[in-house]
C-alpha cells in the first residue's frame, strides 16, 4: 500500500509564496518521477512540473521562473516553491509519483495524492 500526502495548500495574495510539500509512503521499491499537477474549476488537470529521480526537471511555461520543484529522495518527499502567484494559479494541486513496489515481483505505476487547494486572491 503506497500513500501520497499532500500539505501546505492555502489562500494567499497576488505576489505572495506558498511551498507545498509531498511525502510517499508505504511498501516502496523506488520512486522514478515525481511531480505536480493543478486542476482550475471547469478546465483539465494539467502539468505544473515534474523532477525525476537524477534531478532532471521540466516546468509547464506559464509557471517557469516563479516555481521551483525538488525533491528529497531520501525521505521520499517532493517540494514546489511558488513564488509570485497569480489568481490564475488557484487550482487544486496534486502530486503525482511512478512508484515501484515489491521485491522478488515488481509493479510500477503512477500514485496520486488527494489534492490541496491553493488560492490566489486578494
Amino acid at each position: 500500500q503506497v500513500q501520497l500526502v499532500e500539505s501546505g495548500g492555502g489562500l494567499v495574495q497576488p505576489g505572495g509564496s506558498l511551498r507545498l510539500s509531498c511525502a510517499a509512503s508505504g511498501s516502496i521499491f523506488s520512486i522514478n518521477a515525481m511531480g505536480w499537477y493543478r486542476q482550475a474549476p471547469g478546465k483539465q488537470r494539467e502539468l505544473v512540473a515534474v523532477i525525476t529521480s537524477s534531478g532532471s526537471t521540466n516546468y509547464a511555461d506559464s509557471v517557469k521562473g516563479r516555481f521551483t520543484i525538488s525533491r528529497d529522495n531520501a525521505k521520499n518527499t517532493v517540494i514546489l516553491q511558488m513564488n509570485s502567484l497569480k489568481p490564475e494559479d488557484t487550482a487544486v494541486y496534486y502530486c503525482n509519483a511512478h512508484i515501484t513496489t515489491g521485491q522478488t515481483i515488481q509493479f510500477s505505476r503512477d500514485y496520486w495524492g488527494q489534492g490541496t487547494q491553493v488560492t490566489v486572491s486578494s
